[in-house]
C-alpha cells in the first residue's frame, strides 16, 4: 500500500513538473476582474461622454450627426479603447510578474513566450482587420471583430496556459459572434465580453488558484 501511494505521489510530482515546463502558471485572476473592470469604464465613457446621451445603438447615433463631428467620435472612441487596452496589458504583466516571483518561478519562460506568440498572432491580425474596417466606415463591425479575434487568441493561447483561458476564449467567440448578428448593441456586447466574463473568469481563477 505505501509503495503504490509514493508511486501515485511520484506520478502526481512529475506531472506537475512537466506542466510547469510546458505552460505558464502565473496568471492571475486579480487581473482579469481589473480587466473587466476597466472594460465596462471604458463602455461608460463612450456611452455616456463620448456618444453624448447614452445611445447605445452607436451606429446609427454616427449616421445621424455631420460627418466631421462622426469623424472625431470615431478617433475618441479608438483613444478610449487605446486606453482600456494599455491598462489591461500594464494591469495583467503587474499581477503575472507578481504571481511568479511569489511562487519561486520566471516569468519569461519558454512556456511564456510561446503563450505571447500565440495570442499575440490572432489580437494582431484582428487589430489590422478592425482598423482597415474603420477605415472603411464599417463601424458596426468593430466591436464584433475585436471579440472574435480576442477570443480566437485566448484559445490559441489556452494551450500554454490554464484551461480556463481556454473557455474564456471560446465565450468571447460567441459573444462576438452575437455582436455580429446584433451591431447595433456593440456597446452592450463589449460590456458582456470584456467586462462581465472577464471578471466572472477573474473571481473562479483567483477562488481556485490563487486563495
Amino acid at each position: 500500500m505505501e509503495n503504490n501511494t509514493s508511486s501515485a505521489e511520484d506520478l502526481k510530482t512529475i506531472r506537475k513538473i512537466m506542466e510547469e515546463s510546458t505552460k505558464f502558471l502565473s496568471l492571475s485572476g486579480l487581473s482579469g476582474v481589473f480587466i473587466g473592470l476597466f472594460a465596462i469604464a471604458g463602455a461608460v465613457i463612450a456611452w455616456f461622454i463620448i456618444l453624448d446621451g447614452g445611445n447605445i445603438r452607436f451606429g446609427e447615433y454616427l449616421n445621424s450627426i455631420p460627418l466631421e463631428k462622426a469623424a472625431t467620435i470615431r478617433v475618441q472612441m479608438i483613444i478610449n479603447a487605446l486606453g482600456v487596452l494599455l491598462l489591461s496589458v500594464v494591469t495583467a504583466f503587474f499581477f503575472s510578474l507578481r504571481n511568479a516571483k511569489r511562487s519561486g518561478k520566471g516569468f519569461l519562460t519558454p512556456a511564456s513566450k510561446r503563450l505571447l506568440i500565440n495570442f499575440s498572432i490572432p489580437l494582431t491580425a484582428g487589430g489590422i482587420f478592425a482598423s482597415i474596417l474603420a477605415f472603411q466606415n464599417n463601424v458596426l463591425l468593430i466591436i464584433p471583430v475585436f471579440l472574435i479575434f480576442y477570443g480566437l487568441a485566448l484559445v490559441n493561447a489556452g494551450k500554454f496556459t490554464y484551461n480556463e483561458v481556454f473557455y474564456l476564449g471560446i465565450f468571447e467567440i460567441i459573444t462576438g459572434l452575437f455582436a455580429a448578428v446584433f451591431p447595433a448593441l456593440g456597446l452592450l456586447f463589449w460590456i458582456i465580453g470584456f467586462g462581465i466574463l472577464h471578471i466572472v473568469y477573474g473571481v473562479m481563477m483567483y477562488r481556485k488558484y490563487e486563495v
